[in-house]
């Protein structure tokens, strides 16, 4: 028995527990993004062997709190942490095994008391002519991994029976198949509603597509015939209508009730149908695959039902929160009635729905915020409450939550989420505080690890030497040549842009006029200008003019910039520039390249096609983003994008451009104005040009500022705002950040190196002024998130770019504060700072202000992503002083081993302080996110991707932190290494995430690019690092 309990309670158990959990967590993540979240859940999370785990760790945990004395008084900071996770894993128990949650839907003006189980159960109902029995609901948890793994079995009145699955298909979808042994089908391809759908109508049969009965060979009260006759089909309709053949756009038509031939590949007008039949007659058949959960909700099994002998197969479809009409069957002399899906679970009192609110930002579609009126109808009592998002009702054990809604010209439906788990979350809260407040803890209080961490530091300073690296950059610089016919046509064009353009100084008061952007934000035209030009060309400039004169310049002359190269196009796509025809030494095309004369769209069909594809490669890629870019360029050209007029009175707050004037309701004086006053502008802009004189234009723009405000003062922003917005846009802060912390890390560099040969006081000097200036850029990096918070007005961590630049801020924050006394540590940070910032404005980084989704505009997002977000600070000064120890360790000689040997002692300890720190933060703010998630969806760990993968990293570095106990693991070395290799788990976390599986963190993402080719290059240096430091190490370091 001790020998047991010493295994136990052993470090090297610990070790391997926690890499287990891991590795089952990350496998478990692309379980889920291939198979579903049921299959993750079935094989990993909600597995046996997972839980037992669980069980082991509570065990290993109990036996070191006794085996390292954490009871006595001074370490009680580190016991209270160490209890807090057994509190979080009972209150997690309670919450899988006991509590249960669901969706309560309910149509406005309506009340339920009727929620549908999260979970899904399978029940049967058996009889035999003369007696009935329901069976208990059986949970079932499937997989659509390997081979189906679920039986039901039972008996009625003696006589056994069985279920099992046979074929299990989530999100089912049937679709058509072509073979040569299939029945004759039809091809019937139609538009009506806007968007392609393909029919299939078999031989023989009719199918109904928009009340119009349409029948192949099944000739009776179809409106449309299509009838077999010898080897040719023919075409018979009760209405007249038209074709176009689009071959030769011969334009034909149709007379009702008379035979005609088929026009293939032609579009016909008739019965209010919109359709095309591509070819003739296909054989072919139809089966089930796996679909998308959004278009095919319902699950497809295919059970063999035995009994009495019999076996008989049955096919039943359902699904979450989905109760279906039962599957009946009989087998063996018995009646079975079987359904699969959600239980109804009645609550104690009824919840009706007065009113759902659905407010969209100004002028567009985009949900702002959306909100439920409801009324709780109990026999003690009745009240009315409103649940939106991040405000919940709690009655009687019960949390509703606003989860969704579902709006139709018929109806107006809010999902609510239900949660019946008081103690559940209650003992797990409790947890989740006494973890914060033990980790908080140990940072401050005496005889702590951290505390013996910071006093070797200081004994490591009074004796130190110091010593650092040298790094070279090289940039290369390519050059290319041009066609001649292309540079004279540009040269033409460019001269007649650059001879009208508007003086700057005019331009830039242009610029600050409000617009209302495709996605409801009011912004300057500064903005837009700066973001159309960067999207378009991926620069800042065109021929010297700026990104206000370029678009005032589009709006004046737009078709001109028909014909300008301002499109970028990646380098080695030369397969696009065949197509729109253009030299593949050409960077950049022209709007006019990709239309051809009689204006259709060159690259239509690539581009859908690529759009359809779920894995696209570097050509698909490209032919989305080019496409994206002339799309842009189109409507600043069209003049749709200068929103500048807000409707009156209008309740949306809905703002239009010049091109939508005659769909607007202007009316009056105010009708007159918004028609004529942009062509005078222009006109007045010309005159300036000759005369230099833009004060009547000015005044034409004060005319159009004081319209804006008199009509549109609801959503018109400050002045102030709009200033600033244009100073931020201007100053480019953080882009200009990256080559000045990179100048400062740089000359730290060099004068910590001639430091070492030659330690006068001038250079000392130097260091504490560079020091300074290190400190001033990072203030200016500090106000830079400050005015965009204000700008934006919300948090500036909210999407990718904005998480960078605060990554690279909480980065340089912990190396100054980590690095007071150390000018290596300050100067590492400092590089590795502008390095994230060079990151942030690489291609596949958006630096767009923009509005938020509703779920992200919550004060939870300033407490939980902040925290998460800047413990990648401290991490990413970990992974780049392990590095730099590492590199020590291989200059390391007989000679200069005594200094950097100190070097590394110092380095290791501020390492460890920091990955201390990066780890308490990612812990606090992961259970914070819990704690976001509990009071916005009613569930405070979903095993979602993101919370999953930041849940590995805080195993992964608590692994690493813990190695100093484990024998075998100990050592500077080893340390250092994983110190640099831990930090994939923050790259997968942060980058991962978003770019290989999916998940409710998506929102947060924008569209995934591929992982920077950067990654590999640190990977392989890392490893290079590693593997020298190695013989190094062991040479003069392993005792």
């Amino acid at each position: 028995m001790k020998k047991i309990l010493s295994i136990l309670y052993s470090t090297r158990l610990t070790a391997i527990l926690f890499i287990v959990f891991a590795l089952a967590m990350g496998i478990a993540t692309f379980i889920e993004n291939d198979y579903g979240t049921q299959t993750a859940k079935r094989l990993i999370y909600n597995a046996w062997w997972f839980e037992a785990i669980m069980v082991f760790f509570v065990i290993n945990f109990f036996g070191n709190i006794f085996r390292y004395r954490l009871y006595k008084k001074e370490k009680w900071s580190v016991l209270l942490f160490h209890v807090a996770f057994l509190f979080i894993l009972i209150g997690a128990g309670i919450t899988r095994y006991i509590s249960y949650e669901g969706i309560m839907p309910i149509i406005e003006g309506e009340s339920s008391n009727i929620m549908f189980s999260e979970a899904i159960y399978f029940d049967v109902v058996a009889n035999d002519s003369k007696e009935q029995y329901k069976y208990k609901s059986d949970k079932v948890l499937l997989s659509s991994l390997g081979k189906p793994n679920y039986t039901f079995s039972n008996k009625f009145r003696d006589k056994k029976f069985k279920f099992d699955l046979v074929e299990y298909i989530p999100f089912a979808k049937e679709v058509f198949e072509e073979n040569e042994n299939g029945d004759s089908y039809i091809h019937f391809v139609e538009s009506t509603s806007g968007s392609r759908h393909d029919h299939y109508i078999k031989k023989g049969t009719s199918e109904l597509i928009h009340n119009v009965l349409v029948g192949y060979d099944n000739i009776g009260n179809n409106s449309i015939d299509i009838i077999t006759e010898g080897e040719d089909l023919k075409f018979k309709s009760s209405f007249d209508g038209t074709y176009l053949r689009m071959a030769d756009q011969f334009n034909g038509t149709i007379v009702k009730d008379s035979l005609q031939d088929l026009q293939y590949l032609s579009l016909h007008q008739l019965a209010g149908l919109s359709f095309v039949i591509p070819k003739p007659a296909i054989n072919g058949s139809y089966k089930t695959i796996k679909g998308v959960r959004e278009e095919n909700p319902l699950d497809r099994l295919t059970f063999n039902v035995t009994s009495g002998g019999e076996t008989k197969q049955m096919v039943i479809n359902g699904s979450q929160y989905n109760i279906e009409e039962p599957t009946q069957i009989s087998v063996g002399g018995l009646n079975f009635r079987v359904n699969y899906g959600s239980k109804q679970i009645e609550l104690p009192f009824h919840v009706k729905l007065r009113d759902f609110q659905l407010e969209n930002y100004p002028g567009s579609q985009s949900p702002m915020s959306y909100a439920s009126e409801v009324t709780v109808i109990d026999p003690k009592e009745t009240f009315d409450f409103r649940i939106y998002m991040n405000h919940i009702l709690n009655y009687k054990g019960y949390k509703f939550f606003q989860s969704s809604y579902d709006i139709t010209d018929e109806y107006e439906e809010t999902r609510l989420s239900v949660n019946h788990d008081f103690w559940g979350t209650t003992i797990t809260y409790i947890g989740y505080f006494m973890l914060y407040i033990g980790l908080l803890l140990i940072l401050f209080v005496k005889n702590t690890r951290f505390d013996y961490l910071r006093k070797s530091l200081d004994k490591i300073k009074a004796k130190k030497a110091t010593l650092s690296i040298a790094l070279l950059l090289i940039a290369t610089t390519s050059y290319s040549q041009h066609d001649t016919s292309h540079e004279l046509t540009t040269k033409k064009v460019d001269s007649l842009i650059i001879s009208n353009a508007v003086d700057k100084t005019h331009a830039e008061e242009f610029s600050k006029l409000v617009i209302q952007d495709a996605g409801g934000r009011m912004k300057p035209v500064n903005t837009f200008a700066s973001e159309l030009l960067r999207k378009v060309s991926k620069k800042d400039t065109y021929n010297g003019l700026d990104a206000n004169q370029v678009f005032l310049s589009i709006q004046q002359n737009p078709r001109l910039w028909f014909n300008v190269p301002l499109i970028y196009i990646k380098k080695e796509n030369t397969k696009l520039r065949d197509i729109i025809g253009i030299p593949h030494n050409q960077e950049y095309g022209k709007l006019a390249d990709f239309f051809t004369e009689r204006g259709v769209y060159k690259i239509q069909e690539d581009q859908e096609k690529a759009f359809k594809k779920k894995i696209k490669n570097k050509f698909e890629e490209s032919v989305i983003n080019v496409d994206k870019r002339v799309n842009l360029l189109y409507s600043a050209i069209g003049g749709g994008i200068l929103r500048i007029y807000p409707l009156p009175n209008d309740k949306t707050n809905k703002w239009v451009s010049y091109a939508e004037l005659n769909e607007a309701k202007f009316t009056g004086v105010d009708s007159v104005f918004v028609k004529q006053i942009l062509p005078v502008y222009f006109q007045t802009l010309r005159e300036a040009k000759v005369s230099n004189d833009y004060s009547e234009s000015q005044e034409i723009l004060d005319g159009i500022s004081r319209f804006q405000e008199k009509f549109g003062s609801e959503v018109f922003p400050d002045p102030k705002k709009v200033e600033l917005e244009v100073f931020y846009n201007k100053n480019d802060i953080f882009k200009n950040l990256f080559w000045q912390y990179m100048l400062a890390g740089v000359l730290m560099f060099i004068f910590i190196i001639i430091n070492i040969f030659n330690n006068s006081k001038f250079i000392r000097i130097l260091l504490k002024i560079s020091t300074g200036i290190t400190v001033l850029l990072f203030l200016y990096h500090t106000a830079g998130l400050i005015i965009r918070w204000y700008i934006s007005g919300h948090v500036p961590w909210s999407n990718g770019y904005e998480s960078m630049i605060y990554i690279a801020w909480a980065t340089m924050l912990f190396g100054l504060l980590f690095g007071r006394k150390s000018a290596l540590t300050i100067a590492a940070t400092t590089f590795v700072t502008s390095m994230i910032l060079m990151f942030a404005h690489m291609n596949w980084m958006d630096p767009e202000i923009a509005n938020l989704v509703p779920v992200l505009d919550s004060y939870w997002v300033m407490i939980h992503v902040s925290i998460i977000v800047a413990s990648y600070g401290p991490f990413t000064l970990s992974m780049i002083l392990g590095m730099l120890a590492l590199f020590l360790m291989i200059i390391t000689t007989q000679k200069n081993k005594k200094k950097v040997d100190l070097m590394i002692k110092e380095i290791t300890i501020i390492n460890e302080m920091s990955m201390t720190l990066g780890l308490i933060l990612l812990t606090i703010g992961n259970f914070l996110g819990g704690m976001w998630a509990n009071e916005s969806w009613g569930r405070y760990w979903g095993w979602d991707p993101k919370e999953t993968w930041a849940f590995i990293s805080i195993m992964v570095y608590a692994l690493v932190l813990h190695m100093r106990l484990i024998p075998g693991l100990r050592g500077r070395y080893v340390f250092n290494v994983l110190a640099v290799f831990s930090f994939t788990s923050i790259l997968m976390t942060y980058l991962g995430v978003n770019h290989l599986l999916s998940g409710l963190h998506s929102y947060a993402a924008g569209e995934a690019a591929k992982i920077p080719t950067q990654i590999w290059t640190w990977l392989g240096i890392s490893i290079t690092l590693s593997i020298l430091a190695f013989f190094k190490f062991r040479k003069y370091y392993k005792k």
